[in-house]
């Protein structure tokens, strides 16, 4: 694991020295850059390692290898949508995070509510539509602490702290779902699913509050390209 995690360090430190020779000019778009065993012997690195990098930056769209060539530099700056298809990348694990957390927890909450739960649920469905259009924050905050209700209902307290220290890691993927795709939330996204969600735990339906939560999810899921 320590070897792994060294040569990916490694790595990441040659793309990073190599795309800073780019960018102070060092070489022209459409030069040829040195080979391998030249690299590796400038950044202090194995060849292996030179080669990783290089795959790196290719992925970034900076450079382009030619069979039988070499390898050539395409432009000097990363493509413009490669920060924005890697943070969707992440929002989309962390959605699926969260699809699995709340399945179960609302099987659970449909199981072992009480009127109290009932009462904060409905509480909270209610927030959530009175957030709508009020801004992408105020909505997500809101969206949140319906799940949140919902967890607590299953009555399980490490599924209840599991979901509190994930928390601040889903906010801000929903915040960042709703600014790279530019999202609108005045709509009230999945607001039937949500409604459909509240109903079934309330009335002891694990199976339909399964169903309604999931759904919910997979039009997160969806929305961030999975």
């Amino acid at each position: 694991m320590t070897s792994s995690i060294r040569r990916h360090l490694l790595t990441d430190q040659a793309a990073d020295l190599l795309r800073s020779r780019i960018a102070s000019g060092e070489w022209e778009v459409g030069a040829k850059l040195p080979g391998e065993t030249t690299l590796a012997a400038e950044l202090g690195v194995g060849r292996s390692t030179v080669r990783e990098a290089v795959r790196m930056l290719a992925g970034l769209g900076m450079v382009e290898s030619r069979q039988g060539a070499g390898v050539f530099l395409h432009r000097s700056t990363p493509r413009q949508d490669w920060d924005r298809v890697l943070r969707t990348e992440e929002i989309r694990h962390v959605v699926e995070v969260r699809h699995t957390v709340e399945i179960e927890a609302a099987r659970l909450a449909a199981a072992r509510r009480d009127e109290a739960d009932v009462a904060a649920l409905r509480q909270a469905l209610h927030a959530r539509s009175a957030a709508s259009g009020t801004g992408a924050a105020a909505f997500v905050d809101a969206d949140i602490a319906l799940h949140r209700a919902v967890v607590v209902a299953a009555h399980n307290p490490v599924l209840t702290e599991l979901f509190e220290t994930f928390v601040p890691r889903l906010r801000e993927a929903l915040l960042d779902l709703t600014a790279a795709l530019d999202l609108r939330v005045g709509s009230e996204p999945e607001a039937d699913a949500h409604r459909l969600l509240v109903e079934a735990i309330a009335d002891g339906d694990a199976e339909e509050a399964v169903t309604s939560c999931g759904f919910a999810a997979r039009e997160y899921l969806l929305t961030s390209g999975g």
